[in-house]
């Protein structure tokens, strides 16, 4: 076998030239009475025909496909010569052979065949699945950074930093790392989360409580899928994020939404609601899309719900990390004395979303069957972001990129109030939040007599501008008019003239 990598002068290794168009699958039957460069060429033209192969698509050298076929090199050039006779294959000099962008329409049976597409049949999905295909999906605005909610600036993070960090792990990385298959993730960014979370957020815990996960809605699931019964109610904070919802429907979760007030989730109302209540998904420290805080004493309540009927709560603490202003707030999974807290968090807003890694942290005695059901499910999480994230953390570069972007977010949302105030006074009632990385904006009277906040987002829009309808939220109805003013990526010279465009956007012209 000719080895993939080659060594240097200095011992080192090198990738060796390869060839790296795809593998085929291609099956020569050395028994048949049909020759192997006719069986080789029959399969080829089929694999063009129906789409197998795409037009523009770069074929194996034919070297490469003889090795791989265990065949000569002349058979293989013998079927390449007849497919580029007949037009199905193009040579271009100095870089191999690819299927043809000039083969006509007619040729394509794929193209002709009504039967050839999607079975245009009614499909039966489940009762859950059509829950779950009728959730609405919130856009991504990534395109316009004023004002996404929930968006950081991603121009801003260390990238210098995170990527020594990789390089450092992954130059020479040991086994344990490779062959790493542990259903909690790796046990340095477990011992570097619960030090961060016990210090910061009064979290009471140790690693071994640490379970690494995709991101929150992969902690909610998780957790649902552990802790509810097909049919089980579940408590959930109307209006609420969209995402946390799906994930509890998936898991064969019964919704319960409950009123969010200026002291956040209504504990009372929910235990009014459904006294069966199997568990209640809440983010205390910052409800979403509100942006309330829950207060100390529905907090107490919410723990003695869950102690007397034998219920479980999720914190999901998704950005409390950037808090202005106001005492710090501890995690409720610290104030809970009978292990009734399951905690989640995410790396996606403090760092940037594609890092796709989050983190529970689980009552002790469910430890064992957390990983059990998180190595069913998903059997361990990716490793490739995990050594340097557990050394961006142990290092300081977590701590000092926080207070970077904490005192950048401060300013922008001081600027973004100041804007407000100048040019959307009429309209909308800005109020400055003590956490996170958006403003709720509710509609004035005048304002929702021009127009619904699905209109005025769609508006803004148009302008080049994202703002979210605060009614997309509600699982109950139209609920409060307002919008979702993300300031967190937008910087601070921008903003004038990007709440100026949405000014112009609700002004109905």
């Amino acid at each position: 076998m000719v080895p993939f990598f080659e060594r240097d002068l200095r011992g080192h290794n090198m990738v060796r030239r390869t060839d790296k168009a795809a593998l085929l699958p291609v099956a020569l039957d050395r028994d048949s009475e049909k020759p192997m460069h006719r069986q080789l060429y029959d399969q080829l033209r089929d694999m063009i025909l129906t789409g197998r192969l795409t037009a523009g698509e770069r074929l194996p050298s034919t070297r490469t496909l003889a090795q791989d076929l265990g065949v000569s090199r002349n058979t293989v050039a013998s079927a390449f010569d007849q497919l580029l006779a007949e037009g199905y294959l193009e040579g271009r000099v100095g870089a191999g052979s690819y299927v043809t962008t000039e083969l006509p329409e007619s040729s394509w049976p794929a193209a002709n065949d009504p039967g050839a597409g999607a079975n245009p049949r009614t499909r039966g999905l489940s009762k859950r699945g059509e829950r779950l295909a009728s959730l609405r999906h919130l856009r991504k605005g990534n395109r316009h950074p004023a004002f996404t909610a929930g968006m950081p600036d991603l121009k801003e993070f260390p990238f210098d930093i995170w990527a020594r960090l990789m390089s450092r792990a992954w130059r020479n990385p040991p086994m344990d790392i490779l062959a790493n298959t542990e259903p909690a993730g790796y046990r340095p960014l477990r011992e570097a989360i619960a030090g961060y979370v016990r210090t910061s957020r009064a979290v009471r815990c140790h690693a071994d409580q640490v379970i690494i996960v995709s991101g929150a809605q992969q902690a909610i699931g998780l957790a649902a899928h552990v802790l509810l019964d097909d049919g089980d109610p579940v408590l959930v904070e109307e209006p609420g994020y969209p995402g946390v919802r799906g994930v509890l429907l998936a898991a064969g979760a019964e919704l319960i939404p409950v009123p969010v007030d200026d002291e956040g989730f209504d504990v009372e109302a929910g235990e009014r609601m459904a006294a069966d209540a199997r568990l209640a998904c809440v983010a205390p420290s910052h409800e979403y899309p509100l942006g309330v805080t829950m207060s100390l004493s529905r907090r107490l309540k919410l723990l003695d719900w869950a102690s007397r009927c034998d219920s479980w709560v999720i914190e999901d603490d998704y950005d409390s990390e950037f808090r202005y202003s106001g005492r710090p707030l501890a995690a409720l999974q610290g104030l809970d004395r009978d292990g009734r807290v399951v905690y989640v968090g995410s790396f996606s807003k403090v760092m940037f979303p594609s890092l796709r890694l989050g983190y529970l942290i689980v009552p002790e005695d469910l430890i064992d069957p957390f990983r059990q059901a998180r190595a069913a499910l998903d059997d361990h999480p990716s490793t490739t972001g995990q050594p340097a994230l557990a050394q961006f953390i142990e290092e300081g570069y977590f701590a000092a990129h926080l207070r970077r972007m904490k005192k950048l977010y401060g300013a922008r949302q001081e600027a973004l109030l100041a804007a407000g105030q100048k040019y959307l006074a009429g309209d909308l009632d800005l109020k400055a939040t003590e956490t996170g990385m958006h403003l709720p904006a509710f509609f004035k009277p005048a304002l929702s007599a021009r127009m619904s906040d699905v209109e005025a987002s769609s508006r803004a829009r148009a302008r080049g501008i994202t703002v979210s309808a605060m009614s997309e939220y509600s699982s109950t109805g139209p609920g409060r008019q307002g919008l979702l003013l993300g300031f967190a990526a937008v910087p601070e010279h921008q903003i004038e003239a990007s709440v100026r465009k949405l000014a112009e956007a609700l002004a109905g012209d």
